[in-house]
Formats: structure tokens, sequence, C-alpha cells
């Protein structure tokens, strides 16, 4: 139960930890078409810049103005680069981003360096949000923060903390997930943007300057990409290969949720997070399996490489399982509705 527990809450704030990255993609390629290459480099950038803020004036003001200077700094690309490229198509707007991708880590390699920098959580997140402790009798308790080491000293006891880093990875992402729907569906900015998509000649005739809109959708996407960086990079580790970590990830939630749904990049992070996190866990094959079943696998299935693969050495291959799966199955994804 124990093992359950704290792999399903590892894995939902991982998830959520990619919906915070894709959710600003979604947003792009659903409002834009623009299917941006240098999104996790924007989410690394917003590491890096989170990091700096925080050594000059501390971690909750990098928190708000990192996303603020990323998307920024995103928008000014669609204004002066992605928009004179838009009307050759999305083979030119996918190279420029890819280009701009190795801009970004050069000049993050050129500033701060090639090795990981020190970027710790305020002193309010350093420590667990709460402790399960498992006695030897089986019964299961959950303690607010941490807990003394008379508790974990006893026989048989086992204390299994939850960092509070990722506790409030989870409480920003449900939050932006809230605001973002009540943004485009009941408010008149969501309403013009979503026009601007499907009737721009209507939506300008009412005085509305599409350009701008569209350039201020993707600065507000890069800046979620950024947002994302502030809280991973303090949570996890911030270095130059960290985007190209989560870059192809990131596309797999997009693919699989459904090109432009938010819902559907929600659903598909989820489920990403979780089967990956409880796969890192299980250190099965597939001879244990045949042995569990009661069948005496031979000398030959126990000496075949493959069949000794465990689940967690096979994990990080599993969410491009998911994709080709689901581009075989259901190539609008899971909740997709998209053509192209």
């Amino acid at each position: 139960m124990e093992f359950i527990i704290i792999s399903m809450l590892n894995g939902v704030s991982y998830g959520l930890l990619l919906f915070l990255l894709s959710s600003g993609l979604t947003l792009i390629f659903s409002m834009m078409g623009v299917l941006n290459f240098a999104h996790a480099s924007f989410y690394m950038l917003g590491a890096y810049i989170g990091y700096t803020i925080a050594q000059l004036v501390g971690f909750w003001p990098g928190l708000f103005v990192a996303p603020l200077v990323v998307g920024a700094l995103g928008a000014l690309f669609e204004r002066l680069t992605l928009r004179k490229v838009h009307k050759f198509g999305h083979v030119p707007e996918l190279l420029v981003t890819f280009g701009l991708s190795y801009i970004i880590l050069e000049l993050v390699q050129l500033i701060w360096g090639r090795t990981a920098v020190e970027f710790v959580p305020p002193e309010v997140l350093r420590g667990p949000a709460f402790t399960l402790v498992h006695h030897a009798n089986d019964t299961l308790e959950m303690f607010w923060g941490a807990v003394g080491s008379e508790v974990c000293a006893g026989a048989g006891v086992i204390c299994s903390p939850f960092p509070a880093t990722r506790a409030f990875m989870m409480l920003v992402a449900v939050l932006m997930l809230v605001a973002l729907w009540l943004l485009l569906t009941r408010t008149r900015i969501g309403l013009i943007i979503q026009a601007a998509l499907t009737h721009p000649e209507m939506v300008e005739s009412l005085g509305h300057n599409v350009p701008r809109v569209l350039m201020l959708v993707f600065g507000a996407g890069t800046g979620l990409a950024g947002l994302a960086g502030v809280i991973g990079g303090s949570t996890f580790v911030t270095e130059p290969n960290m985007a190209a970590t989560v870059g192809s990830v990131i596309f797999v939630v997009v693919v699989v949720g459904g090109m432009g749904s938010l819902s559907g990049a929600f659903l598909a992070s989820l489920l990403i997070g979780v089967i990956q996190t409880f796969a890192v866990g299980l250190d099965y094959s597939f001879i244990h399996l045949v042995e569990q079943l009661g069948v005496q696998a031979s000398d030959a299935m126990r000496e075949n490489s493959v069949l000794k693969l465990t689940l967690s050495q096979v994990a990080p291959i599993l969410p491009y399982l998911f994709l080709v799966l689901i581009l075989i199955f259901r190539p609008k994804g899971l909740l997709g509705t998209r053509e192209g």
C-alpha cells in the first residue's frame, strides 16, 4: 500500500510537471497551428532566469518574474522571426524553432556554464509536505511535515516522506489548468483568441489586431514553459541538458492527448507520469512473470537477454511505445478533434 501511494503521488506530480510544460505547447498549437520545437528550451531558459533572480532577490520574486521574462522573449521571437515565416507553411516554422533551440542552448552554456547550477527551493519547500509511516503490524499513518527520528527508529517501521516541492508543483499545475480554462471559456479575451484562429477577418473587422493577439498567445505559451522551468529546475536539477531530457516527452504528451486539446494534454500527462513512475519502481522481467504463473522457465529463456530485461529498464521507452500505439489505433489522440 505504501509503495502504491508514494508511486501514485510521484507519478501524478511528474505528470503535472509534464502538463505544465505541454499546456503552453498545446495552447500555441491550438491557437496558431505552430508546433514550437524550441518549447523545451524556453523551459530551460525559465529555470536559469529563475535561478539568477533567486540569487539576487529570492525564490518567490523569481517564480513570478522569470515566466514574464521568458514570455516577453517568446513574444519578441514571434514578432521578429516566426511571423515572417508563418506564410510559408509549417516546415519553415518547425525549422526556425529548431534552430532557436540550439541558439538558446549555446547561449545558456555561454552565460551560465556547462555544469549544473545549485537552484535550491525556499526554506518552506525544502522539507517533506507529509510523511507516511508504515508500521510492522501493517498499519499506515500519515503525518504532516517531518516526523521525529524516534518514530522511524522502531523495528520494522518505514518512513516515506513526500517532498514539499512536488506538492507545490502539483498545486501550481492544477491552479494553472483552472486559470487557463476560465480564461479561454469565460472571458472576452478568450473568445477573441479563439475567434482569431477560426475567423481572423471577422475579428479584424471588429477592430482587433489579430497578429498582436497571436503574438500574445505565443508569449503566454512560452511563459508557461518558463513557469514550469522555475518549478522543475528547483525541484530536480538545473543544467544545460534539461531541455533535451523533457523535450521529446512533451511532444509525446501533446500527440497522445490530441493535437490542440488542453484536456487531452492533461489526461495524457497524468497517464504517462503514472505509468512511467510505476514502471521504474517495478523490477520484474518476463521470466519472473512466467514463473509467477507457475510455468518453469527453460535455461535458454533465462539466458535470453531480451527476456531478462526488467520493467524498470524499459521504462524510458514506454511513453514512445504509447505514442506508437495511439498513432496506430487513434491518430487524433485521446481527446483530440483537430485534423491537421
